[in-house]
């Protein structure tokens, strides 16, 4: 039997941890001289909440056609600017119950320059306290009729009181519970368990198919349902009478890598809410679906918050520890950098890091005999999908076999000297082989990056990456740049040069004038870039 709020309206309760997410926006028209890497001008800044706050705002768009809806959020916020921020967000949409947070407020700050992301920067050491909860939590959860659990992994989910009161309520009512690799199991009975794919891989281990991976969770976690989203592919529903996909709108898919930041809330959210209007488990997630690609095609999280009118580059100072009270250096991505003194880690060391701490590892591969513009586009798109990126590079002899003579232009060594001098570039690999199945066997990359010119070819890694839970993103091509176009136009003014030693007479390798504009990132092509590189293991050092 539901049990209702003493007012009779219906209620969602979110509980999880929230953030305070900040997109500094801006245009780049140059390189820095000291590296490789854009000079952002900043421009606007917005603010929203993250994590289990976006959860709780998107649910509350999700309820108006409810009658007397209400959102409620039980969630842990610091006493400091970034927690008054947030604060200051969530007050006017969601019904708030605030635990003190033990640490600093974390803010996950994502630099874009004309709509790309270029580096996010996260800082706060934040967690949910392990003692007494306010009272307004326990009542919340009291007078919810629907509860979605936005763990991420910052302890709240794991707190014993809160679990036994949502172990009593999934008696009564729906829980959706969104897991996080560093978080606990769900409580037992809980209604539909929504953990993305490379979340499920590491909650099961083994060599399983996606329907026997969703119908294995949904066994271990004693709950009604499992929905194994896939991304692009939509989800994969298990429930105690049968296993079935569920694809999403043909018209939101997209072939090209797009910002899905937020998108596992937006279907957590969209499921709890339609099973809280009275939907079965099978049409919730199916509405879920919908709802996370329709949301990913609007342009994901980017698309929510609130525009700050102060100047930018005052209100977001990224890198200062200083100014949040601690001494820790601000990290980018979940995983730290090591001390300097360190000595680097293998790619393969890497990728087991990476793993461990429950982040997204993402690999590319191509030969980078020339480096050029286009090649550092990807580079960076590329990193930006997750928490390191390992380039597998063709060894010399792989190049040979797939150039033909005179190439590679730079042996392996200096190819891959010039990747690791990348701020976007984490560690190397030198492959030898036809395919690079057997790297990518050792790295099992969660996404696998390929340039935009391979849009609906056979891929011979495709199996391997997806055998281990891991998807092939491919990102858009501009034409313009390629190795093999800057080979032929050195041959070119290399044969009609008269005395100054084939100089390019300042004129670009493709015809252009070129200026330190043609290094925008927004006029960067990266068709020379994946030439099918096969794997061999060696690797060069690794820098997370």
């Amino acid at each position: 039997m539901t049990h209702r709020s003493p007012n009779g309206r219906k209620r969602l309760v979110v509980v999880g941890d929230a953030f305070l997410d900040v997109d500094l926006d801006g245009r780049s028209e140059r390189l820095c001289p000291e590296a490789p890497v854009p000079v952002v001008d900043a421009q606007s800044e917005v603010r929203r909440p993250g994590g289990a706050g976006l959860a709780a705002v998107l649910a509350a768009a999700d309820c108006q056609g409810l009658t007397a809806p209400a959102v409620g959020l039980v969630t842990a916020i610091g006493d400091d600017p970034a927690g008054r921020q947030l604060r200051e967000l969530l007050a006017p949409q969601v019904d708030l119950a605030a635990v003190p947070l033990c640490g600093t407020t974390v803010r996950k700050i994502r630099i874009r320059a004309s709509g790309q992301l270029v580096t996010r920067v996260d800082d706060g050491d934040g967690r949910a306290p392990d003692g007494g909860l306010v009272p307004e939590a326990f009542t919340a959860l009291q007078c919810a009729d629907a509860v979605l659990v936005a763990d991420y992994g910052r302890g709240l989910a794991a707190h014993p009181g809160l679990r036994r009161l949502l172990a009593q309520r999934a008696l009564d009512i729906p829980i959706v519970w969104d897991p996080h690799p560093k978080g606990p199991p769900p409580v037992r009975g809980t209604a539909l368990v929504t953990p993305n794919l490379a979340e499920a891989r590491r909650l099961a281990p083994g060599d399983h198919d996606v329907a026997e991976l969703a119908a294995a969770l949904r066994a271990a976690f004693a709950c009604e349902a499992v929905a194994v989203t896939e991304g692009e592919r939509g989800a994969t529903i298990a429930t105690a009478h049968r296993v079935e996909r569920i694809s999403p709108p043909a018209a939101a898919s997209s072939a090209h890598w797009t910002d899905t930041c937020g998108a596992g809330d937006r279907f957590s959210a969209a499921a709890a809410t339609a099973l809280l209007r009275g939907l079965d488990l099978t049409h919730a997630v199916a509405s879920a679906v919908a709802a996370a690609s329709e949301f990913v095609a609007a342009g994901g999280a980017g698309a929510v918050g609130e525009r700050s009118h102060d100047d930018a580059a005052s209100q977001v100072n990224v890198g200062s520890a200083a100014s949040r009270g601690d001494a820790d250096t601000v990290r980018t991505g979940e995983a730290a950098a090591p001390p300097a003194t360190s000595e680097p880690a293998d790619a393969f060391a890497l990728a087991e890091r990476i793993r461990g701490g429950g982040g997204t590892l993402v690999a590319t591969g191509g030969c980078f005999d020339l480096l050029h513009p286009g090649h550092v586009s990807l580079l960076r798109r590329a990193r930006a999908m997750g928490d390191a990126l390992v380039v597998c590079l063709n060894s010399d002899r792989s190049i040979q076999e797939l150039k033909g003579p005179g190439r590679p232009i730079l042996p392996a060594a200096a190819r891959a000297e010039m990747l690791m001098a990348l701020t976007a570039v984490d560690a190397v690999a030198v492959f030898d082989e036809p395919t690079p199945d057997r790297v990518l066997d050792r790295l099992r990359p969660d996404v696998w990056v390929k340039g935009g010119d391979y849009d609906g070819l056979p891929l011979p890694e495709a199996h391997t990456v997806r055998r281990h839970g891991g998807e092939i993103v491919t990102v858009p091509t501009v034409d313009g740049y390629s190795t093999t176009g800057l080979v032929n136009a050195l041959n070119i003014n290399a044969a009609g040069a008269d005395g100054n030693g084939g100089a390019l007479n300042g004129r670009a390798l493709n015809g252009r004038p070129m200026a330190t504009g043609d290094l925008n990132t927004n006029d960067l092509d990266t068709s020379d870039m994946n030439d099918d590189p096969a794997v061999h293991g060696d690797t060069v050092n690794s820098r997370i």
